[in-house]
């Protein structure tokens, strides 16, 4: 099935907006219990948020479009760290605004190879990310396909609801679409007692809503069984395209993808991966997001988009950070 009328072919990029995070990556021996000692394997830095994670896999794979990041990072040597690192991705920094009235966020991952991972996570200068920092009106003219936002729901002021019922990320995204931009959300695995509001708010202004089953969950109130709930997720996915994403509703697991569009859905069952090929999880939700987008800025069916996320997201797991297993990946020509 094609997505038409998603974007025009005339355009061409994808600006990746939101939480801008520098992530330490420790190699845990095992997961201790309280006051327990486990012995820190390896460590690893990079860039981390959604938003780095899908721009940085895009142009691991060579993406030969803009990939532009947009965000806003701390005045001191960690936001200068994100900048080197994004410079050293190949990803142009001069959108990612500089504060000195926070830090840069941060984000400690601990993981356990083969079983699970970790997050303890610092907002700093993602709390403070507003509309200020998108000039809609540049991306226009840049001719911009997509506008990716990730994550709604840990992006305090931008999560704002307004008198009008309305989040401060749902006004910036109307401007971005009715520029004829395409509007891309992701949530965050983070439960917090405004969390199905604010998405609620929001999605009558998304084009493209990705969740997983924990956020799927979350921003509908059903209890979702585990990452196999077939019925509940396709349930979520109904629900908030309901609730009025645009375009549609991708739900995705390590067992199961759901797609949710206009009077179209569909269910793919990805292969599953040996433990023994699982480095690290981080990030792998990301990757399949930034799979998916490549199908989609490509005009590529929903399938073939849907089936190349769950290949990039495969090919994530094999590498410590959110892209280091994306290098070897090149983007196929013709959908897959």
């Amino acid at each position: 099935m094609l997505m038409n009328g998603l974007a025009t072919t005339q355009r061409q990029g994808v600006a990746c907006a939101g939480n801008w995070v520098l992530d330490t990556i420790h190699t845990l021996s095992h997961w201790p219990e309280k006051s327990g000692l486990a012995l820190i394997s390896a460590q690893h830095i990079g860039l981390g948020g959604g938003p780095a994670n899908v721009a940085v896999g895009l142009k691991a794979m060579k993406a030969q479009y803009p990939v532009l990041p947009i965000g806003l990072i701390g005045a001191g040597a960690l936001g200068d760290e994100v900048v080197r690192l994004c410079h050293e991705a190949g990803l142009p920094a001069e959108e990612l605004r500089r504060t000195s009235r926070a830090t840069t966020s941060q984000t400690h991952v601990m993981n356990v190879p083969g079983d699970s991972r970790t997050f303890f996570h610092h907002p700093g200068a993602n709390a403070l990310l507003d509309a200020s920092a998108f000039d809609i009106d540049r991306l226009t003219a840049r001719k911009v396909k997509l506008l990716y936002l990730g994550y709604l729901t840990l992006l305090d002021a931008l999560d704002a609801i307004g008198p009008d019922g309305r989040t401060v990320a749902g006004h910036l995204l109307a401007r971005a679409r009715a520029q004829g931009i395409m509007t891309c959300v992701d949530l965050a695995s983070f439960a917090s007692p405004a969390y199905r509001a604010t998405v609620e708010a929001t999605l009558p202004d998304i084009d493209i809503l990705f969740a997983n089953e924990l956020e799927a969950g979350l921003a509908t109130g059903l209890e979702l069984v585990g990452d196999a709930d077939l019925d509940g997720m396709i349930r979520a996915a109904r629900v908030l395209k309901s609730g009025g994403v645009r375009t549609g509703v991708v739900i995705h697991s390590p067992a199961r993808v759901i797609w949710c569009g206009h009077g179209y859905e569909h269910v793919m069952e990805p292969d599953p991966i040996p433990a023994e090929r699982v480095i690290s999880a981080v990030g792998a939700g990301d990757a399949f997001a930034a799979g998916v987008m490549h199908g989609i800025h490509e005009d590529w069916p929903i399938e073939s988009s849907l089936n190349f996320g769950t290949h990039v997201a495969a090919a994530c797991l094999s590498g410590y950070t959110a892209t280091d297993g994306l290098t070897g990946l090149s983007l196929p020509e013709a959908p897959p």
